[in-house]
C-alpha cells in the first residue's frame, strides 16, 4: 500500500508527467494506492474537472476514512511539530498513513519531513 498525498495526484493528472510515469509503475507492478479522506477532500477542493475526479477515483482505489485514533494521532503529530499555522491538514494525512503503516508519496516532502521521527515514510517522484 502506498498512501498518495494531493500534490501527488494533481501532478500525476498531468499525462506525461514524472508523477504519472512513477503511478503507471506502482500499478503495473500491482501496488495498492490510497489516499486519506483528507487528501481526496483536498483534491475535490480543486481546481479539478469532473473526468478528472474520474480517473482519479478509478486510479486511487481505496479512501481511508480518518476516525478517532487518526485525530488523537494527528493532534499528537500537530502538537509534537511546534503546532505551525495551517499545518494541521498536513498532521491528518500523515496520521492516516502512520496508521497504516504505509509510505506517503508527495510532491511537498518539506511539509512532512517533521513527522519523520514519528515513523512516517515518504516517497518523492
Amino acid at each position: 500500500m502506498i498512501v498518495l498525498d494531493t500534490s501527488f495526484v494533481i501532478r500525476a493528472l498531468a499525462r506525461g508527467s514524472a508523477q504519472d510515469a512513477r503511478l503507471r509503475e506502482w500499478l503495473r507492478a500491482g501496488e495498492e494506492l490510497g489516499m486519506s479522506a483528507i487528501a481526496w477532500a483536498e483534491l475535490l477542493c480543486g481546481p479539478i474537472t469532473p473526468d478528472q475526479v474520474d480517473l482519479a477515483a478509478r486510479v486511487v482505489s481505496r479512501r481511508f476514512a480518518f476516525g478517532e485514533e487518526d485525530a488523537t494521532a494527528a493532534a499528537r503529530l500537530f502538537n509534537d511539530s511546534g503546532r505551525r499555522r495551517g499545518s494541521l491538514t498536513d498532521c491528518m494525512i500523515a496520521a492516516t498513513a502512520l496508521r497504516l503503516d504505509a509510505p506517503l508519496a508527495t510532491e511537498n516532502p518539506a511539509d512532512f519531513r517533521r513527522f519523520e521521527s514519528a515513523g512516517l515514510r515518504i516517497l518523492a517522484a
